[in-house]
Parts: C-alpha cells; structure tokens; sequence
C-alpha cells in the first residue's frame, strides 16, 4: 500500500490531523490499534479542557459541530489558591472574553472526529493494526504491520501518545523525566453549583484541580505522591469524597462519585527535535508536560494545526522533506519550551517545603491578583 502520508495513532491528535487534510489532495492511512470507545451516557474519566483557540480550529476541520452540546461546560472563571491563603482569580468577562474554556469529555470528541474520518475520501483507515516494522530511507518510509500487511509512505507522523511507538523507533534515545508524582483522576456529582469556575489548590502535599462539568458534577486532576495515588485509590467512595471535598475547603459542598478514581504516572519529555527526514512527531508523542495547566491536549492540537498548515502551503514540494518539516518544528518549539517551563517551574515551586519558597510563592500569588492588567494578559495568552 502506497500513500503519502500514514499517520500511526487515531486518538484525538491525530484524528483532528487526518481531518485538517481532507482537502490537501493527499493520499492518506491512519493505523489505529484500538476500537472506538463506546459512546454512551456514563461519564468519560477523561476530561479536558479545551482553549477557544483550538476550539475555532475543531470548528473549522468540522469536529466541533458534531458535538453534543449538553455535554460541554464553559468555564467562566478560574480560582488558584496557595497554600497559605494566597488567591489568583482569573476572569473571562474582566478580561473581555466569552469564556476561558471548555470542557468536555475525550470519547466525545473523538466519536465527533471518526464520524468525519468514516467519510473521508482520501483517506483509508487501518483498525485494528498494529505496527511491526519501520524503515525509512531517501524516497520513503517503510512501515510494516503485525499482520503483514507493509506501507510505503513519503511521511510518517507520530500521533501515537506518549509511550509513541513510532518515537521510539526514531528519536529517543531522550527518555521522559519522571516527576515522582501521579494524576488521580474522577468524577463527581457536587451538592454545590460551580457557577462555571474552575478551581486549583497548591499545597506541598500536591496540586488538585476542580473543573466543571454540565449540572452539579466535577472532574478532579489531583497530582500527588505514588504512595498517597495509591492511597486515595484504594479508598472507599465514601472515603474518596470525603478527602477530596476536605481538600477542596468543602467548596462544592457533598460529593458523590460519578466515575472511579484513575491514576497516571506524571512526567515531562522534551525532545531537541520534532522531525527528521520523512518523520514528524505531533500530540504527547512529541513532548510531555505537568498536567497542572491543563493544556497538554491543547499542545498536541495546535502541533496538528500547524503541521496541517505547513502540508496544506507546501506547493510542490515533497511533503517528507526535512525542510518542510522543519518549518513545522520551529513554528512549535516557542510554545512548547514555554508551557514546559512555566509547568515545570510552578510544580517544583509549590511541591517545595521550604520556608522561604512558601512565602515568596503565595506572595507571587497574592501580588498578580493585584495586578488586573497582567491577569487579562495571562487569560488572552491562555485562550490560544
């Protein structure tokens, strides 16, 4: 099989890639090794939280308009709490903005993209299939797959995740840093509205984040040791409720779990490139990053927009050459090295006891929500 670009991975990455191609004229294969989650009415533990501007992009490929509305939550107002009674309160209205983001449940979002994919007409989906075998040379890239079945491609994308099949077949030998921490996730029905506000408390114990979902539920990113993960999800509902409501200043009053707790290993990956000849990395394949801003998501996304941009505007030339690519790594780079940071500096600087850390954190805190000009600033740089 022949094409010119085979995209390995079908999540929500490189599904909103596929999509943002359907016009280019080239001949495209996603592999994609699992099944679609079942769509039904229970609660996906995978929430996110997607910014305006990659929602304009999801409107554009044709995704957003498939979703069911009812399912999304606008969230109007985000609260960031220290861990000595310091407070950041960011707003959409004051910052003269409809809403900070939106969010939604993963499966949705990619039921809303398969729907388009299903119908695509340059475009040929391998599922189930698993890669075996990845060669590339000068003209091509040689992809073969458990079955046997072999692709010749002039490009290869990495939309395959963070344990990226392709990148490791490729560009390691970079190895991911681990945090020494995990992200306990779930869901839960509050006896206190959420009014659309998101809700973050850092505490040298960890950080726990609140974000709101349609009616009186919540979905929680509480990153803590190995041992309090395993701790918190060895609990009783009951128990669970109890700590995270005792964590959360009792601000949503009564929980009761919606979705089992879940937990993920944290940890960042940053890669000195992105392509090589006829090789792109996009999404968590290409960089890992500290889930405390939410926009890990919002990162793979806007490496599929660009990199759409750059296959879309290549004219004649050859859509795996190294220069092409390039322009995509580089049009990347500042704002991945730029949320890497900014997660990375807040993680070690919160999950940090000592003394005069804590005080000039909260203090940091307390003085930017002072400040109403640079709290506008940071909403419309995070609603890119």
């Amino acid at each position: 099989m022949e094409f010119d670009i085979v995209i390995n991975g079908g999540g929500l990455v490189g599904a909103s890639l596929a999509t943002a191609l359907r016009t280019s004229g080239l001949k495209i294969a996603l592999v994609e090794g699992q099944a679609l989650p079942e769509l039904d009415s229970d609660w996906d533990s995978r929430i996110y939280a997607f910014t305006p501007g990659n929602v304009e992009f999801l409107k554009e490929i044709g995704a957003w308009q498939r979703v069911d509305m009812s399912r999304v939550q606008q969230v109007e107002e985000m609260r960031v709490f220290g861990d000595t009674g310091a407070e950041l309160d960011l707003s959409a209205y004051q910052a003269g903005a409809p809403e900070l983001a939106f969010i939604l449940e993963s499966r949705l979002l990619q039921h809303a993209l398969w729907h388009g994919l299903r119908e695509q007409e340059n475009l040929t989906i391998l599922q189930p299939a698993q890669c075996a075998e990845l060669n590339i040379n000068d003209e091509a890239a040689h992809l073969k797959l458990k079955d046997g079945r072999e692709i010749k491609a002039r490009l290869i994308v990495g939309a395959d995740g963070r344990d990226s099949w392709v990148r490791n077949q490729t560009i390691m030998p970079e190895v991911p840093t681990p945090y020494f921490q995990h992200g306990v996730v779930a869901n839960f029905n509050v006896s206190k509205a959420h009014r659309g506000i998101a809700w973050q408390w850092f505490t040298p114990e960890g950080i726990l984040a609140l974000l709101p979902l349609p009616g009186k539920r919540i979905s929680i990113v509480w990153s803590v040791s190995p041992e309090k993960s395993a701790e918190l999800l060895a609990l009783t509902h009951e128990e669970l409720c109890a700590q995270v409501a005792a964590a959360a200043k009792h601000t949503l009053g009564e929980l009761q779990v919606i979705t089992p707790p879940a937990s993920f290993a944290l940890r960042v990956l940053n890669l000195a490139h992105l392509t090589k000849p006829r090789l792109a990395l996009i999404g968590d394949a290409a960089h890992n990053i500290h889930p405390l801003s939410g926009h890990g998501v919002n990162l793979g996304l806007r490496d599929a927009h660009e990199l759409s941009q750059v296959l879309l505007q290549r004219g004649t030339q050859d859509c795996g050459d190294l220069a092409l690519l390039r322009r995509y790594e580089r049009a990347r780079q500042g704002d991945i090295m730029s949320m890497q940071l900014t997660t990375d500096t807040l993680k070690h600087l919160f999950i940090n006891d000592n003394p005069v850390l804590r005080i000039l954190r909260n203090l940091g805190l307390s003085a930017t929500n002072k400040l109403t000009p640079l709290k506008n600033m940071l909403v419309r740089h995070a609603l890119h």
